[in-house]
C-alpha cells in the first residue's frame, strides 16, 4: 500500500498507508482522531526551481506526447530561427563513392583511411 500525507489543522502533517481506491479519502489524525485531508507536497527544488528550466520540462513533457518535426518548410515558417542560428545550413554531399565491387572508396579525401 501507498504511503499518502495528510494534514491536521491543530498537528499538522503526518503520513498514513492507503489503498488506491481510499488515496482521496480524508484519514484521521493520529493524535486527535479529527479527519484531515490528503495533501501533494512538492520539494522544494520544483518550487525554488528557475523558471526558464520550469519551461524547458514543461516543452519536453509536452513534446513527449505531441513531437514535432523539423521539415524545410517548418524552418522558414518559424519566427524563432534568427539568420546563422545553423539549422538552415544546407548539408554537404559526401564524397563517398562505391567501387564495382561493392568496396567504399573516399576519392580526394584521406586515401590512408582504411574502410569499414
Amino acid at each position: 500500500m501507498p504511503v499518502y500525507d495528510y494534514k491536521c489543522k491543530e498537528h499538522g502533517v503526518f503520513n498514513d498507508l492507503a489503498t488506491i481506491a481510499d488515496s482521496d479519502k480524508p484519514c484521521a489524525c493520529p493524535t486527535c482522531g479529527e479527519l484531515a485531508a490528503r495533501i501533494i507536497r512538492l520539494p522544494p527544488t520544483i518550487t525554488k526551481m528557475p523558471s526558464a528550466k520550469k519551461h524547458a520540462y514543461e516543452v519536453n513533457e509536452r513534446n513527449q506526447h505531441e513531437p514535432t518535426y523539423s521539415t524545410a518548410a517548418r524552418r522558414q515558417d518559424d519566427e524563432q530561427h534568427a539568420k546563422g542560428c545553423g539549422c538552415q545550413k544546407k548539408l554537404s554531399h559526401s564524397k563517398l563513392m562505391y567501387t564495382a565491387q561493392g568496396e567504399k572508396m573516399f576519392p580526394s579525401m584521406r586515401p590512408w583511411m582504411i574502410s569499414h
